[in-house]
């Protein structure tokens, strides 16, 4: 009898056969097909650590206590939570967010999911202090708060995205303490905002009902009821659209099946994506996903990219002992709860090729205590496609060194991809916590972009022994940057750049032609060492081409001092008093 043909046989006859007609070969299968593999399943349960909710669920209020319980302060722990509510109206809810905790509606509109409650964030674990209100999120709700008002007292690495308060927010803590935040996209406050003592914010491509004040740096772009341009008195950066923006991909029921919706890309963007209606873009269903959980291998994630799924990584801590590497065009990396990548024995976290629209989100990478030499690399060096139509996003990726022990890498995000955005990532050099100290957690550089074209919209980038942000690429450009340098810099000697006293926080490449950003802000606060001065905290090519519009530079409380904000240009800060040195443009 005749071998029955398989797969195999048949495509190694049609490559044949196309060759010889001098016709293109087919693309090679997958490695694990290749290998003969078992196929890796797509979709299935989401784990232990998603808690999901629907209108007729018992004890929500009880679950959510539970969790914030738990998480309140445990700010280095590895308890990673996401809570969803299916599409539906909740009543009396007051859900608490501690650290590494996520909540998000399962709709496709935030309107599809309302609670008649709150989702708070307060300071109660640090003494009404919210500066150390990291890693947590809200997306994808309607509140309609008690009173009136919503309170959302964070930090950095705390997004709050496609969300619709049916009143105002209150950025601020019970009792006005400090607050050092912050990010919004994609929302509708019917109210006013309230920052209070939040230093700095970014908003992008929102509505507000209206915006009461401003300390040191607050940021719009594409915001309905955004306050008028007047940086710096008072220091409001208004720009009237976002350039180029592309939501975060985000996960939602049709009918009882999961699916990820992917928005599409805008162009000089205003206002939210769902106000008029169903988001514009495309669904994935969760079958194309490998759904991961913590304890799986390296070599599986890369066997599942290889197979052609996207990556849905659930709440929890993952060890890498090699680079997870996305290589396909297109491809979703979509963290849920906080998702944790640990770089084992000095490997790189991730690596993406120079390939076209691919959208990391949702993850934290956190360095491990052997040395890497970069923790996130998008495209490899010397990339250069056009990546204009497609570009590769960014989003709510977070990168820490130390603070849950000791951590180390040379250099945490770089971005060789030409098109690149980066849209909301808080990159940090840990000031406390476990394994702190100025060699202990020896982090050089904090994002260095080689692309051209590429595009910052919320970038946080603090305290690296060197250079916190290096920008070599063509037509680049920042919208917000907040920076704090280095704390624990034991002297002058241990920040000087040759004949420059101290890292600018944010170094434009003497080779860039064109460069432009608004809205950038770097302090300094030496403990260890008082008297050590910054030539300045910006540094970039004298040149038509090259512009900052609302830079400004804080000494805090007199720890240490900068002599100019941007090259040689703009008063010195001084004194203990905490006041900006601005420029309101260069050159």
């Amino acid at each position: 009898m005749p071998t029955t043909p398989t797969r195999r046989t048949v495509l190694g006859v049609i490559a044949a056969s196309t060759a010889a007609a001098g016709l293109p070969a087919l693309a090679a299968p997958p490695a694990s097909a290749r290998s003969g593999a078992a196929a890796l399943p797509g979709g299935g349960d989401l784990g232990p650590n998603v808690i999901v909710f629907d209108p007729s669920t018992a004890g929500v209020q009880a679950k959510l206590d539970e969790v914030f319980k738990r998480q309140e302060s445990d700010q280095f722990g590895t308890g990673r939570y996401a809570f969803f509510f299916k599409p539906g109206t909740y009543n009396g809810l007051n859900a608490q967010l501690g650290f590494y905790t996520a909540i998000a509606g399962l709709g496709l509109s935030p309107d599809d999911t309302t609670i008649n409650g709150d989702v708070t964030v307060d300071a109660g674990w640090f003494n009404g202090n919210a500066t150390q209100n990291f890693w947590r999120s809200a997306e994808n709700l309607a509140l309609k708060p008690v009173n009136g008002t919503n309170r959302w007292a964070v930090a950095q690495a705390a997004p709050f995205r496609r969300m619709h308060i049916k009143g105002g927010l209150n950025l601020s803590p019970n009792g006005y303490g400090w607050a050092s935040g912050g990010y919004i996209a994609d929302s509708r406050i019917d109210g006013s905002v309230g920052p209070y003592s939040q230093q700095q914010w970014y908003t992008r491509d929102s509505s507000v009902g209206g915006w009461l004040n401003a300390v040191w740096n607050m940021v719009f772009s594409g915001v309905d009821g955004a306050p008028g341009q007047s940086f710096p008195n008072p220091p409001y950066t208004t720009l009237d659209t976002t350039p180029i923006s592309r939501e975060k991909p985000f996960l939602y029921l049709a009918g009882t099946d999961y699916k990820v919706f992917l928005p599409e890309k805008r162009t000089n963007a205003r206002g939210t994506t769902w106000g008029n209606g169903t988001p514009r873009g495309t669904s994935l269903p969760l079958s194309q996903f490998y759904v991961a959980k913590p304890g799986v291998s390296a070599a599986t994630l890369n066997a599942a990219l290889a197979q052609g799924l996207h990556l849905l990584l659930t709440p929890g801590v993952y060890h890498l002992d090699r680079a997870v590497e996305v290589n396909r065009a297109d491809t979703v990396v979509l963290g849920l709860g906080y998702a944790t990548l640990i770089p084992d024995n000095g490997v790189t976290a991730m690596k993406v090729a120079d390939v076209d629209g691919v959208r990391l989100a949702g993850f934290l990478i956190d360095a491990g205590p052997v040395n890497s030499p970069v923790l996130l690399q998008i495209g490899p060096r010397g990339a250069s496609a056009d990546h204009s139509a497609q570009p590769i996003t960014v989003q709510d990726v977070f990168i820490r060194i130390g603070g849950a022990g000791p951590g180390k890498a040379t250099l945490s995000m770089e971005v060789n991809s030409r098109h690149t955005i980066i849209d909301h990532t808080w990159v940090w050099r840990a000031d406390h916590g476990a394994g702190v100290g100025w060699e202990t957690n020896r982090a050089d550089y904090g994002v260095r972009v080689n692309g051209d074209d590429v595009l910052a919209t919320g970038l946080f980038v603090e305290h690296f022994n060197k250079y916190d942000v290096q920008w070599s690429g063509q037509r680049g450009r920042t919208i917000f940057f907040q920076n704090e340098k280095a704390y624990d810099a034991p002297n002058q000697a241990a920040v000087q750049d040759g004949n420059v006293k101290g890292f600018a926080a944010y170094k434009v490449d003497g080779s860039v032609t064109s460069h432009e950003g608004w809205g950038l802000g770097s302090y300094c606060n030496y403990t260890a060492d008082p008297g050590i001065r910054q030539d300045h905290g910006f540094a970039a090519p004298r040149t038509p081409g090259v512009r900052f519009h609302d830079l400004l530079v804080v000494s805090l409380g007199g720890m240490g001092q900068y002599e100019h904000v941007i090259n040689d240009t703009g008063s010195a800060t001084s004194g203990s008093s905490t006041v900006p040195s601005t420029v309101i443009a260069y050159p």
